[in-house]
């Protein structure tokens, strides 16, 4: 009789703090120990507007990049979204969720399922789906990660180690400041481990991962593209508005480094002395076409130029979302992950705690 699969459920502590990123890590140095692994999102918040079919987006993402066949997907049950949750509080939507996770229970052949969990510990509860119910419903060992903005993470830790007891298996802390990372490893970890929470992972701040492709910029700003639309793949790691004097600008832009720069549309000198620095893509605004010269010295240094129908505001405003929001899309931001998770995470005691044994030996 073939064994059970053991379940891992990865939640955070709040959205945005690196799930689908850890799932990678982890999911990569299983399947490097000869580990059959099975993945799903009970819970989607991301599906795209151009897909036809249900798959959540960072479903699709997980199962490219890991190679998994059909039956190794799990389904995502249903989508946050206005609609989802409106059709439920007013009784239209009765489905019993947890009856739906059963599913979720039967996956032949594979030992272990890795499950990505919602945004927070409270997100899905209105549909009996929060992070505590389904680790209940599918017998899940639970790995939190949580972003390191100051030492006083170890609040929402602590209160998450009451909410799930035993469950919680252990915390992954995520984008620690260069500055922070000496007293995340002598202060944070020591006092959680005495906790009875092991810390299984500690990973440095990467601008690689924090940075934004041109490419997504454009999808959440609705640009125009006036020219170098074959150099979308750029990395953004800052952003930097044009609203000075030039001599200001200069200054300020020689300071920065693969920065967009967001200015009026009729700031020919700010657009031109932008150029002339480490400048991965021109935003401008007011939807005033840049001078000729202008594209045609962008053209010549690959530098790509979109123009946006939003005042400088609105669009300051998508962009530092965008960068609060950072997916897995290119190729070398999954690469930047398994190598942060190979050096930084520890695999070996997280399949102890699992009881999981490597199906392979490696050399």
């Amino acid at each position: 009789m073939p064994k059970a699969a053991k379940y891992l459920l990865i939640g955070s502590t709040e959205a945005y703090s690196g799930k689908s990123a850890t799932i990678l890590g982890i999911a990569h140095q299983l399947k490097e120990k000869g580990l059959d692994i099975a993945y799903g999102k009970p819970l989607g918040t991301c599906l795209s507007e151009s897909q036809t079919d249900a798959m959540e987006e960072d479903v699709r993402l997980l199962a490219q990049v890991l190679k998994l066949p059909e039956n190794r997907i799990r389904p995502t049950l249903l989508s946050l979204d206005e609609e989802t949750i409106q059709r439920r509080l007013s009784g239209e939507d009765q489905t019993d969720y947890r009856l739906s996770l059963e599913q979720y229970r039967r996956v032949p052949g594979a030992p272990m399922v890795l499950l990505e969990g919602p945004g927070t510990l409270e997100e899905g509860s209105l549909f009996d789906l929060s992070l505590g119910q389904v680790a209940d419903a599918v017998d899940a060992a639970v790995l939190l990660v949580a972003r390191f903005h100051s030492v006083l993470l170890v609040d929402a830790l602590l209160s998450a180690k009451k909410r799930l007891g035993d469950r919680l298996t252990g915390v992954l802390i995520n984008d620690i400041p260069a500055a922070n990372l000496e007293a995340a490893e002598t202060l944070v970890r020591p006092f959680l481990e005495r906790q009875g929470i092991p810390v299984l992972g500690m990973l440095p701040r990467s601008e690689l991962l924090r940075s934004v492709s041109v490419r997504e910029l454009v999808s959440q700003l609705k640009a125009e593209v006036l020219c170098r639309p074959d150099r979308l793949d750029l990395m953004v790691q800052s952003l930097t508005i044009g609203a000075m004097n030039v001599n200001s600008a200069l200054k300020y832009f020689r300071k920065g480094t693969n920065m967009a720069v967001v200015t009026g549309g009729d700031r020919t000198d700010i657009q031109l002395a932008a150029l002339e620095t480490s400048t991965q893509c021109l935003i401008l605004t007011g939807q005033l076409p840049p001078q000729h010269f202008i594209l045609s010295r962008a053209e010549d240094l690959e530098i790509p130029i979109l123009s946006v129908d939003l005042d400088t505001l609105t669009a300051v405003g998508i962009i530092d979302r965008a960068f609060g929001q950072v997916r897995l899309h290119e190729p070398i931001k999954v690469e930047c992950v398994r190598q942060m998770m190979a050096e930084n995470f520890d695999i070996e005691r997280l399949m102890a705690t699992l009881g999981l044994e490597p199906a392979v030996t490696v050399q």
